[in-house]
């Protein structure tokens, strides 16, 4: 009995985690070409090179350069833990809002290393991987416990 409770609320928690792999990966991906395209400046140590838009971002940045790591990192842990503990109703929201943003925040940078249809590729990746996600979320074929 307590290995069956364990495994739905398991399967339960790598239901809702499906949610948030498109937002995740849109983050990492935004995270990390940030990271790569910053001026050589920067990385030397004159932080008011920092090229980020989020002023958040921007703020840690230019106080430290392992700031926008940390940010980074508390970031992603906010999103893993608002995907864990938001009601139901409101993750595919948080998720779409998420994958919106770093989807903007990522083709920034791709439109201007890059170019337009780069852009194009990695918005369609985006919205097939939503799509995907979400109706693998809302089936019910992902495994379930023995009985």
């Amino acid at each position: 009995m307590v290995n069956t409770v364990h495994a739905i609320m398991k399967n339960k928690i790598s239901q809702r985690f499906i949610m948030l792999i498109p937002a995740l990966w849109a983050a990492l991906f935004d995270i990390t070409i940030t990271i790569v395209y910053q001026p050589e400046s920067y990385w030397s140590g004159n932080l008011q090179d920092a090229n980020e838009a989020n002023p958040i971002g921007a703020l840690f940045m230019k106080n430290h350069v392992s700031g926008f790591f940390i940010i980074s990192v508390l970031w992603i842990g906010i999103i893993v833990l608002a995907g864990k503990y938001l009601p139901k109703k409101w993750l595919t929201f948080f998720s779409l809002f998420v994958l919106i943003c770093h989807t903007w925040g990522g083709s920034s940078w791709i439109m201007n290393i890059l170019g337009f249809w780069l852009v194009l590729i990695y918005i369609c990746i985006n919205s097939y991987l939503f799509l995907y996600c979400q109706n693998l979320y809302h089936s019910k074929q992902l495994v379930k416990p023995d009985s």
